[in-house]
C-alpha cells in the first residue's frame, strides 16, 4: 500500500503540543499504520522535525500542509548552502529570545541547529571497525574508539547485529561521558539517573563486565527498559534500584565512581529535538539547576575517598553547568576538581580541564556539559 508521507506527517504535527512532544505523537501515529515501510517512517519523522526546525519562518503560511512544504524548501536551500541563510535571520528565528540571557549564542551553534542531525552508534569495545564494515554506510569516528557514524537507511533495530547486542544507538556526546568516567574493571560505580541505561551499559563495557554498577532512576518503567537492554547486551554486572533523587539513598555502598547524568532543559538536543526550542522556558532552566545542585549534594557522601564524581547534562545554559559547578565547589570542601589531560574535538582540543562544554558542532552530535571531581583522601 502506498502512503501519503506528508499527510501522515501533518497528522503528527496536529497531535503535537506542549503536553505531547513530537516524538510521542510520532510514535502514536506510526503505531496505527501496520504496513508502513521503514523508509516512509524515516521520511515522516524527518518532515515533522523539519517543521519545528524552521517553525518561526513559517508564520506567514496558512495551514499545516503549506507550512510543512515551505519548511522542506527552506531546508533544501540551507543544506545545499549554509551561507544562504543570513546569521541575522538565524539569531531572530532559530531559537527563542530568552536563550541569549542564559548562554553564549554563537554563530556556529545556530548554524549547527539547522543542520540535519547525525545518527551515532556505540559498538562493543574493540569491535567498531568490523561492525562498521558489516553495517555498510558506516564509519568509525577518529575521536572515539567505539563511536560509529551511520549514514544508511536500514532499520537498525531489525538487524541481527542489534539483536545480538553488538551495538547501541547512542549519541557521540553521551559516549564522551562514559570515556571521561574512565571506569576500571573490578570497580564499583553508581549511575544515579540511569534512565533506560545507555550510560550504564557503556560503563559496564568499559569495565569489561567486571565489578558492580548500581543503576537507579525515579521512573520504574525506565529501569524495566534498562533490564531488557542489558539482557540483549549481555550486561550482568549491575543491579537496579528505584531512587527519587532525595537524601535517602538506595544503598549504603561507597563507590569508586558516581555518575550524575542529571535531568536538564535539554538545550543541547535542540538540533535533534527542535520542537523543544518552543516548549522550554527560562523557569525550566532555573528549576532544573536547583534539582541538579541537590542531586550532587545528596550523592556526594556515597563517593569513596579517592573516588570520582562525574556530572553531565545535555544542556548549554550557564545555570545548569558552570553555576552548578561553582555551587558544588563552594559547599563541598571534601572534593577537588578532577583534571582530564586532553579532550579532542573535530576542530579544537581542551587540555587540563575539570569541566568542558561540548558544543553540537564539536562532534556533530548533541551539546553536553561535563564536570568531574575527586573526593580527597584525607
Amino acid at each position: 500500500m502506498i502512503h501519503d508521507v506528508q499527510a501522515i506527517a501533518a497528522e503528527v504535527i496536529r497531535k503535537t503540543g506542549k503536553d505531547k512532544p513530537a516524538d510521542a505523537a510520532l510514535r502514536e501515529v506510526l503505531k496505527q499504520i501496520k504496513d508502513l515501510a521503514p523508509f516512509d517512517a524515516t521520511e515522516i519523522a524527518k518532515t515533522v522535525f523539519l517543521y519545528y526546525r524552521w517553525h518561526v519562518w513559517l508564520r506567514e503560511e496558512r495551514g499545516v500542509e503549506n507550512k510543512m512544504r515551505h519548511a522542506i524548501r527552506l531546508n533544501q536551500r540551507f543544506q545545499a548552502n549554509n551561507a544562504s541563510m543570513p546569521i541575522a535571520e538565524l539569531r531572530a528565528n532559530a531559537v527563542p529570545a530568552w536563550t541569549a540571557a542564559e548562554m553564549d549564542v554563537t554563530d556556529e551553534w545556530l548554524l549547527s541547529l539547522q543542520r540535519e542531525p547525525k545518527l551515532w552508534l556505540r559498538a562493543k569495545r574493540g569491535t567498531a571497525e568490523s561492525l562498521a564494515k558489516t553495517l555498510f554506510a558506516a564509519e568509525v569516528s577518529p575521536l572515539l574508539p567505539e563511536a560509529i557514524l551511520y549514514r544508511g537507511e536500514e532499520d537498525l533495530f531489525k538487524t541481527p547485529e542489534f539483536h545480538a547486542g553488538e551495538f547501541e544507538i547512542q549519541d557521540i556526546a553521551s559516549q564522551i561521558v562514559g570515556q571521561l568516567c574512565a571506569p576500571q574493571p573490578g570497580e564499583t560505580w553508581w549511575d544515579t539517573c540511569a534512565g533506560e541505561g545507555g550510560k550504564t551499559l557503556h560503563i559496564s563495557d568499559l569495565m569489561q563486565n567486571k565489578g558492580m554498577i548500581w543503576a537507579s532512576d525515579r521512573a520504574e518503567w525506565r529501569l524495566t527498559k534498562l533490564k531488557r537492554r542489558a539482557g540483549r547486551a549481555k550486561v550482568f554486572n549491575y543491579r537496579s534500584a528505584h531512587w527519587d533523587g532525595g537524601a535517602k539513598l538506595p544503598t549504603k555502598t561507597k563507590f569508586d565512581g558516581v555518575l550524575v547524568d542529571a535531568p536538564c532543559s535539554g538545550i543541547g538536543t535542540w538540533q535533534r529535538n527542535p520542537q523543544a526550542r518552543w516548549t522550554t522556558e527560562p523557569n525550566d532552566v532555573r528549576e532544573l539547576s536547583e534539582i541538579q545542585k541537590k542531586l550532587l549534594t545528596n550523592v556526594a557522601p556515597s563517593v569513596k575517598p579517592g573516588g570520582k564524581l562525574i556530572f553531565s547534562v545535555c544542556t548549554l545554559s550557564r545555570a545548569e553547568s558552570t553555576e552548578v559547578v561553582e555551587n558544588f565547589n563552594a559547599t563541598q570542601p571534601d572534593f577537588e576538581p578532577l583534571i582530564w589531560d586532553s579532550i579532542k574535538f573535530e576542530e579544537r582540543k581542551v587540555e587540563n580541564a575539570s569541566q568542558v562544554m561540548v558544543w553540537p558542532q564539536d562532534l556533530n552530535g548533541n551539546g553536553m556539559f561535563i564536570a568531574g571531581w575527586r573526593r580527597k583522601k584525607n
